[in-house]
């Protein structure tokens, strides 16, 4: 598939349903998230308006009016000192994983690093979950850091790795 036709843009209020839906996608899998049980809508309200353009966007990508992937950065660790870093998330509709949508929003993101302040960026993946390590890997991020065994999915103890880039600020 080619991305010739899409948008990425500020993820609006009415972006919500569609960001909840692709993030609950994900959860059967026990690949991408911690989550076991779907996600409401009014339950991600407070984390979506978290987000601003400025400092910690919230990004939906579109493809003929449809949300097909989005994008998010997060204050690393809540504390000043930190501000430089952000946490990055990723999900992509079922339909369009593996189709090139990750790395087209990963490029989005380092575009926009310096005009958000942004000299760091991280991203904490299961150690299974090969083909988020494998794009971010792609794109220059590096292991930073391994927490062994500290989730558990359906009673199988799960590593979180924590993958890091330095980007031009």
């Amino acid at each position: 598939m080619t991305w010739d036709n899409y948008t990425i843009e500020d993820a609006a209020p009415e972006d919500l349903p569609d960001i909840v839906a692709i993030y609950n996608s994900t959860i059967a899998g026990r690949q991408v998230t911690a989550d076991l049980e779907p996600v409401t809508v009014e339950s991600r309200r407070r984390w979506f308006e978290e987000h601003n353009s400025h400092h910690r966007p919230l990004w939906v990508m579109k493809s003929e009016g449809k949300t097909v992937a989005w994008l998010s950065f997060q204050s690393f660790y809540g504390r000043a000192a930190y501000n430089a870093t952000a946490e990055i998330s990723i999900y992509v509709s079922e339909d369009c994983r593996g189709k090139g949508v990750g790395g087209i929003l990963l490029e989005k993101a380092f575009e926009a690093c310096p005009r958000l302040g942004l000299k760091r960026l991280v991203g904490f993946v299961f150690g299974h979950n090969d083909p988020s390590l494998k794009l971010l890997r792609k794109y220059g991020f590096e292991n930073w850091g391994l927490l062994p065994g500290v989730a558990e999915l359906d009673g199988i103890e799960r590593d979180l790795v924590i993958v890091g880039k330095k980007v031009e600020a």
